[in-house]
């Protein structure tokens, strides 16, 4: 077999390049769309700096995540629009002279087989990924694999001790949002697999826990995680910007943290435990849905007078997405309408958005400034699934005509 010599190939000419001058670190390489933490999705503009520092970062955590240059082939089943492997996965391999192997999804059925398959030696997955491996039934293959470890981020710590003795993998949490260009992870033993733990700070990565005035709050105190690389250099590998909106970016960074919209836990040691995240962002296999734009798409239907799009459980999704619907007095709601409203959704955005239950209600709780006052929608009367009248239409989110389902 004859190698391809692509570094004594000459560069073909460029007539119009896209913008004057060398690129540097401050280039713009990418642009990746994520909902952020104040509700409707916003554009990250990405350097190569920021690739760079991320990938850097991953590949010089050490402990349960030490990797060998040249040698490691890391398996990640999120598509490479996803940050997880694009900002993530990706440089790291370039950078270390690593394989990136992502199939096209997904596939528990053949998950151990792939991984033996393709001598992956680290995969990285997001948390709903070990809830679906450890009901699948024993299989020889689940122990012939060369896996050194598992990134993931979100695992139930019920579920984490459970897949490391069966799978024998050590499972390391983290914690990473598009906009931070480096992650958090408890890599170093003794891991506490039993806990919600995702790490410590360290040089390069400071972090703190504030209240809404942005005052740091003792230790074992919820609080929003917000986080800089440091004094002198906030935004350094961080994101650039959020696109054409200078106005989210500075609200993303006052008082010179950025301000992640996570709930979270710091102890006396110093390691970061995650409580909840920011309300109005849901969490459905490893996406991060806006229920303000769900909300927005629904409103725009002729039929629907008030919306409120909220999260609930999920057995297999971790998160599920939930719209309670007042309709205009003219309609009479029913199963047909909301398939409709199902269809209407799928139609605008992306199928894993679209509500997965519908609950049509004569009214919903607002406040004094007439917003939807979400949390006084079912109280404490427990699970928003039982609610009398509920109409699960989870089956029909899938990437088909659902016209034709």
């Amino acid at each position: 077999m004859v190698e391809f010599d692509y570094l004594s190939r000459p560069l073909a000419a460029i007539d119009s390049p896209a913008l004057p001058g060398k690129p540097d670190g401050r280039s713009e390489a990418a642009l990746l769309y994520t909902s952020g933490t104040t509700g409707r999705p916003k554009g990250c503009v990405l350097s190569n700096e920021y690739f760079h520092t991320f990938g850097g970062w991953y590949l010089s955590r050490g402990g349960r995540l030490a990797m060998r240059i040249g040698e490691e082939r890391l398996y990640n089943p999120l598509p490479l629009h996803h940050a997880n492997c694009l900002s993530i996965s990706l440089p790291a391999m370039l950078l270390l002279g690593g394989c990136l192997i992502f199939p096209d999804r997904f596939h528990a059925s053949s998950w151990w087989d792939d991984l033996v398959e393709t001598e992956a030696t680290a995969v990285q997955f997001q948390g709903v990924i070990p809830n679906i491996l450890l009901k699948l039934p024993v299989a020889p293959t689940e122990r012939q694999h060369k896996v050194r470890f598992a990134l993931c981020a979100g695992v139930e710590p019920s579920q984490h001790p459970a897949f490391e003795a069966r799978y024998g993998i050590p499972l390391v949490e983290m914690w990473a949002m598009t906009e931070t260009g480096r992650l958090i992870t408890d890599h170093l033993e003794p891991r506490e697999i039993h806990t919600r733990a995702f790490g410590r700070a360290s040089p390069g990565l400071e972090a703190r826990i504030v209240d809404d005035a942005g005052n740091e709050l003792p230790d074992m105190t919820p609080g929003e995680l917000v986080i800089r690389h440091s004094a002198a250099q906030p935004r350094k590998g961080f994101f650039s910007g959020y696109l054409k909106n200078d106005a989210a970016t500075e609200e993303a960074w006052r008082g010179g943290w950025f301000h992640t919209g996570d709930v979270a836990v710091r102890d006396e040691s110093g390691m970061f435990y995650f409580v909840d995240r920011s309300k109005n962002i849901i969490r459905r296999s490893g996406e991060n849905i806006a229920a303000a734009e769900v909300e927005a798409c629904l409103v725009a239907h002729d039929k629907i007078h008030q919306v409120a799009v909220l999260a609930v459980p999920d057995e297999l999704r971790e998160e599920e997405v939930m719209a309670c619907i007042v309709t205009k007095p003219t309609v009479t709601p029913s199963e047909a309408l909301a398939r409709e409203l199902l269809d209407w959704c799928c139609e605008r955005l992306a199928y894993f958005k679209a509500p997965g239950w519908f609950l049509f209600m004569n009214e919903l709780p607002t406040t004094s400034s007439q917003k939807v006052h979400k949390i006084r929608i079912f109280g404490k009367t427990g699970d928003p699934r039982d609610q009398a009248g509920i109409i699960d239409l989870r089956k029909l989110k899938k990437k088909v005509d659902l016209a034709k389902a």
